[in-house]
């Protein structure tokens, strides 16, 4: 099979469209979002309830603009290119809105249906993650801040992401007990069919399922696509350098480590 040639840039224009495809299938399943996904989803049944004019897009930027902020005081430095990645975010929060616009009226009644439709969204979504994993354009925050910690501290990426993750539930989780105090009137019998505000019984599946899907996503991504740059010139102004090199890998030659890496999770 010929492969596609010179696909890195592509890899991140896909990377931003199909995580923002899947997340939104996701929702819209009612089981749960991922715990990455659930804090955005969570703040914006709150504030929606008092102003509509926030979307879970704006909110998603304004979270990874903290979390931004947060970054840089955890690992005490700077990077222009921190800011690069807040872009990223907000090109990410309006094609979020876009699809959750499109699937507005979109309700999956059915029991098996919801849970197809997760699964679909976590296949997506695990597909885009595999395509931001071959780029050498900016990230979003998310995978920002798990390499830029795990760099500053010369810790190991896989135990950074694990953490990182449990920091994103104890987050979603609090967040949701925390703001909306009606968890005694939820029947709680009901989980597997309907999410408590976006957390549900779907979030713990994802959790289980999305390390490996991603793993076997970039297998396929790397039979069909070479990643090459269109652009060599700016993959050399914009490409991060990392200290630790044999553990934080986004472009074409590494991606083999990230792969191993999801496989061991």
């Amino acid at each position: 099979m010929k492969k596609l040639a010179k696909a890195n840039e592509l890899m991140w224009v896909l990377g931003v469209v199909f995580v923002a495809l899947g997340v939104s299938i996701c929702s819209k399943a009612d089981l749960g979002v991922s715990m990455i996904a659930a804090p955005a989803f969570i703040i914006n049944d709150a504030v929606h309830s008092l102003w509509d004019g926030f979307s879970v897009g704006m909110i998603e930027y304004l979270v990874q603009g903290a979390m931004l902020i947060m970054l840089c005081i955890v690992v005490q430095r700077f990077n222009w290119r921190y800011l690069l990645a807040f872009l990223v975010a907000i090109i990410y929060g309006y094609v979020l809105d876009m699809w959750l616009l499109i699937f507005k009226d979109v309700h999956f009644d059915q029991l098996y249906m919801q849970w197809i439709m997760l699964i679909v969204g976590d296949i997506i979504t695990a597909l885009g993650v595999a395509c931001f994993f071959r780029t050498y354009l900016p990230l979003q925050v998310y995978e920002l801040c798990v390499a830029e910690f795990a760099d500053r501290y010369k810790f190991d990426i896989a135990k950074v992401k694990w953490g990182y993750d449990g920091l994103c539930l104890t987050l979603s989780i609090v967040l949701a007990f925390g703001i909306f105090q009606d968890a005694n009137e939820f029947d709680w019998s009901t989980i597997y069919k309907a999410s408590y505000h976006n957390l549900g019984l779907g979030t713990i599946v994802t959790t289980l399922i999305n390390a490996p899907i991603i793993a076997g996503c970039g297998k396929l991504l790397d039979k069909c696509f070479t990643y090459e740059p269109l652009l060599p010139k700016v993959e050399k102004y914009l490409k991060r350098e990392y200290k630790n090199k044999d553990e934080i890998n986004v472009c074409e030659e590494n991606t083999q480590a990230q792969d191993d890496i999801l496989e061991d999770k």
